[in-house]
């Protein structure tokens, strides 16, 4: 989330947030962000939604300060935010990660990177990505060293939290 942008204030309130759970007005996040907020916030749910995307520059706020939206209540115009509670379950052979499809999200997940970067980074086609993390097949030997390489210049822990 770049300063400029302008849910940023937003990304810096949830950021500072301790608690695993906060509960705010539509009202209150209109202010943060100095009123500024698309009529449809108030309207349709769908505006609230944890997209992964670029175009959903709202939900990069939150995503990108580690929660996501658990319930939204329009008529009482509330949105309750979640800390993300992530956990993979990486398996290993011979101190070797495998790179199956839970693996490979992971370390996307971990670089914060959405499908279409994280095929740019690799040189490959975002359908790859999305195939490999959907389990439709497994990346190469070749594909998996890279991993390799990659997980490690970008400290990639093997044990998630």
């Amino acid at each position: 989330m770049k300063p400029g942008s302008k849910y940023y204030r937003l990304f810096q309130h949830l950021q500072t947030i301790a608690q695993p759970e906060i509960t705010l007005t539509i009202e209150a996040i209109a202010q943060l962000i100095d009123g500024d907020l698309s009529p449809k916030a108030y309207e349709t749910r769908a505006w609230w939604s944890n997209r992964d995307s670029k175009s959903a520059v709202q939900a990069a706020a939150w995503i990108q300060a580690g929660y996501h939206i658990t319930k939204i209540d329009l008529p009482a115009q509330t949105i309750t935010f979640q800390k993300f509670q992530t956990q993979y379950n990486i398996k290993e052979q011979n101190g070797t990660i495998l790179w199956d499809q839970t693996a490979i999200k992971a370390l996307r997940k971990h670089m914060d990177l959405t499908q279409a970067d994280f095929s740019q980074e690799l040189g490959v086609r975002r359908q790859t990505v999305s195939e490999w993390e959907s389990g439709v097949y497994l990346p190469d030997r070749a594909t998996s060293k890279h991993f390799d390489r990659l997980a490690k210049q970008v400290q990639f822990p093997k044990d998630q939290p």
